[in-house]
């Protein structure tokens, strides 16, 4: 399947497949080779009908030619072309739409996190947990700064969000087929996935594990797209911005209704 996109599109599901993989891509050249190299390796030792579901997220680089090379090595890889790059989160919910797994395990092409976890994550689905997440234990290869604001972060979000969100857990996880329809119906266009992970419900459980430094190339993650990030994050899952700034509007209000008696 190769497919051009703007935005996801849904397919029915083919219910003899296993596992989906959705890698979401954005100028990961260097990486796609050895990206598919561990992850073909783990799958075909594991003996799981798969399908690796790759989008390509507006790349300026050789992404997409590396991926369409790749996809007619091995038809179980697909590719998805968005139009231009949405960001990571509307690649990542096109990939979900896409997929046909009964188990979907979305992972980043950085290897950051380690693709032979799989094997651990998909234990646990078979002891019937809906969702299993794979928790930081370190951050290699990360700088003080990134590791100190993502701690804030998670206390910050853990404080005042309605929903609890695992601390330390990014995108890299598995989600039942059950979970993924869930997903799809939810109609949020301003999507925070971590926190639409969390919304859902279902049961979950966590693995542990140390994350590594990226294998090649360097982040697409400046600190201004960071902050933008996790604003989405604070005001899409939590009602206390709302409530400051009614809180502040009242008190506009009073103040001018007062200053308004002195003037007549």
């Amino acid at each position: 399947m190769l497919s051009d996109s703007g935005l996801s599109t849904t397919y029915y599901q083919d219910q003899r497949i296993e596992l989906s993989i959705v890698v979401p891509l954005y100028n990961e050249e260097p990486n796609v080779d050895y990206l598919f190299g561990r992850l073909e390796a783990l799958l075909d030792r594991l003996q799981l009908e798969y399908e690796l579901v790759c989008v390509n997220d507006g790349s300026s680089d050789k992404t997409l030619d590396c991926l369409i090379s790749h996809h007619y090595r091995n038809p179980r890889i697909k590719v998805i072309n968005l139009s231009r790059n949405f960001g990571k989160e509307i690649a990542l919910t096109a990939g979900l739409d896409y997929s046909q797994g009964n188990a979907v395990i979305p992972i980043d092409a950085d290897l950051q996190d380690p693709p032979e976890l799989i094997e651990a994550l998909i234990e646990k689905w078979r002891e019937g947990y809906d969702v299993v997440y794979a928790t930081r234990r370190s951050r290699q290869g990360e700088s003080w700064l990134k590791i100190f604001t993502a701690n804030v972060f998670y206390r910050v979000i853990g404080k005042i969000s309605h929903v609890p969100i695992p601390r330390d857990t990014g995108d890299f996880r598995l989600l039942d087929r059950k979970v993924v329809e869930a997903l799809k119906r939810m109609p949020e266009r301003s999507r925070f996935m971590k926190g639409l992970f969390a919304w859902v419900g279902y049961q979950q459980t966590s693995i542990i594990y140390d994350r590594a430094p990226r294998h090649r190339g360097h982040t697409k993650w400046n600190y201004w797209r960071l902050w933008n990030f996790a604003m989405d994050g604070i005001t899409s899952f939590s009602l206390v911005p709302l409530k400051i700034w009614s809180y502040l509007g009242a008190i506009i209000s009073l103040l001018a209704f007062v200053y308004a008696l002195f003037l007549i």
